[in-house]
């Protein structure tokens, strides 16, 4: 797999200082836990979800999570299971005719509702589990964790060399975390849960839909989860205990449940610029952009962003490319970031921008251009004259 795989070689040329690189589930776990990126959820139980995923490669699908949680009912966990086992059968078999299988499909993940599920999954799977990069884990707790983590931990334990590795993402979502009077001893404890476990973490998901609900709250498309003060306080202080440069983990951002262009703005866009107006060369509002859905999932990207969060979980295939494309790092930022890395060999402590317009501080700000080096492989670099939007097609794309 490859982000932006979906442009013409003419196209890729254009717009990217530095392409991004090839990956596939035996990549190094670093590199995968920044590929995860825009994460979509398709349930388990929907006929169509392998002949889908196949579909939506062509928009820019490079992972995705078979919900066997909560979007199905309670009634549907049975048909669901057996349904999983049917879709991965549909891919194992479109791979053994496929002369590049091993670039061919996305990162697949599950999600279950508990460790039992999950035993049993691993078990009922048998060969097809190589058809998997992981699992995600709902609710995550540090009174459950151990169970999930155990079931990952003892099929890693006895694979075969030459299968890849199978990852576990924890969902952080449940009350004892967002409860403000029992939120930081769940948090540690979870961290010193994760870290026995460290080798097969390859993110730590954020589940604000989930408590959101504790509260009764839902936010609107023109407000962004940070808004929202009992969720925004919850996610700082994930972000302090999970987003450490030492000890931390990447973290993925939570979902945005808006989509379609009803709902269109009469007021003036929060974006304050106009990147699509300078990419399609006309209104962005005729683009197809300017809904609240889209406009808001584009600030609540930047913010994620600008907090350290890479990837988000998202539920219609209309995201995947707005949040992809936001996730490419700019020229300015890897030029900076290079510079500061390079230097770092004590000859100097501070410098000025090759962009002429800031100062890079070689110890402060060396762990920033670490994580966008990071970014830069997975994402690309854009050429200095290009940014985000370049990304977007000119029209929305076919729904699925």
């Amino acid at each position: 797999m490859r982000y932006f795989d979906y442009l013409t070689k003419e196209q890729e040329t254009s717009l990217f200082y530095s392409p991004p690189v090839t990956f596939n589930q035996y990549s190094a776990k670093e590199l995968l836990a920044y590929a995860v990126g825009a994460a979509l959820y398709m349930p388990a139980t929907r006929a169509s979800v392998a002949e889908d995923i196949l579909k939506l490669r062509a928009s820019g699908l490079v992972t995705v999570i078979i919900d066997l949680e909560d979007a199905i009912g309670d009634g549907e966990v049975r048909f669901a299971e057996e349904s999983v086992v049917r879709h991965l059968s549909f891919l194992s078999a479109y791979t053994e005719n496929e002369p590049d299988s091993e670039h061919s499909l996305p990162l697949i993940f599950i999600r279950v509702r508990n460790p039992v599920q999950l035993q049993e999954l691993i078990f009922r799977l048998g060969p097809l589990i190589t058809m998997l990069t992981g699992f995600v884990f709902p609710k995550f707790t540090a009174e459950n964790g151990a169970d999930f983590f155990e079931a990952i931990a003892d099929y890693n334990s006895s694979r075969s060399y030459n299968t890849p590795v199978l990852y576990g993402m924890p969902i952080l979502e449940s009350a004892p975390i967002i409860y403000r009077e029992s939120r930081l001893d769940s948090l540690l404890a979870i961290r010193n849960l994760l870290g026995d476990y460290r080798d097969y973490v390859l993110n730590v998901r954020i589940g604000a839909t989930d408590f959101s609900s504790l509260f009764g709250l839902r936010r609107s498309p023109e407000i962004s989860i940070y808004e929202l003060a009992p969720i925004r306080d919850c996610i700082s202080e994930i972000l302090n205990i999970f987003g450490r440069v030492e000890g931390g983990y990447v973290i993925s951002g939570p979902v945005w449940e808006y989509f379609g262009n009803k709902g269109r703005h009469s007021l003036r866009p929060q974006l304050r610029t106009l990147p699509f107006e300078e990419s399609f060369g006309r209104p962005a509002r005729e683009a197809g952009y300017y809904s609240s859905a889209a406009e808001g999932l584009i600030r609540e990207v930047k913010l994620d962003k600008e907090n350290g969060i890479v990837g988000k979980t998202i539920i219609h295939p209309s995201h995947l490319r707005p949040v992809q494309a936001l996730y490419s790092v700019r020229h300015e930022e890897y030029v900076d970031a290079l510079s500061i890395v390079e230097s770092n060999d004590g000859s100097r402590g501070v410098f000025k921008s090759e962009y002429f317009n800031k100062m890079n501080e070689i110890k402060p700000h060396l762990n920033w251009a670490k994580r966008i080096l990071q970014r830069s492989q997975v994402y690309g670099v854009l050429h200095e004259e290009q940014h985000f939007a370049s990304l977007l097609p000119e029209n929305e794309y076919t729904h699925v």
